[in-house]
């Protein structure tokens, strides 16, 4: 049987990358993953990670369930936490795997102002071929 951790109230959880190094050696898998992290409030954070380090030590998983921000249910494994006593109260850390084909990427691209039609290359652009230099 498969623990769970379960947010039962409050908004869908924020998942944020993180460029932890030690968090590299958890991402080693047969599976291609991302291992992102989370911060959720708690009233008993230390319990909650104790949770995760039972399952870990009887080499069982751990799963965080929550609602996504459609409100639909979902599960992802738990891989570290961490507890932190704030003045608002415990603060739960949980770095978790989602699979690749999970992971959303943002890609930014230049303003219109840095847009150079020089600097471009494209494969309709005409290539000398008479040249008998490689490069």
């Amino acid at each position: 049987m498969e623990d769970k951790i379960t947010i039962i109230e409050g908004p869908a959880p924020t998942f944020e990358a993180t460029s932890d190094l030690w968090v590299q050696g958890l991402a080693e898998s047969s599976l291609q993953s991302e291992i992102v992290t989370t911060r959720l409030r708690t009233f008993d954070g230390q319990d909650l990670v104790e949770r995760c380090r039972r399952a870990w030590r009887n080499q069982q998983n751990i799963q965080l369930e929550y609602r996504t921000l459609e409100g639909f249910p979902d599960e992802v494994p738990i891989v570290a936490a961490r507890s932190l006593t704030t003045e608002e109260g415990d603060l739960l850390i949980l770095w978790v795997r989602f699979p690749e084909t999970d992971v959303e990427l943002s890609i930014d691209y230049a303003e219109e102002d840095d847009y150079d039609e020089d600097d471009d290359f494209f494969f309709g652009d005409e290539i000398d071929t008479d040249d008998d230099e490689p490069f």
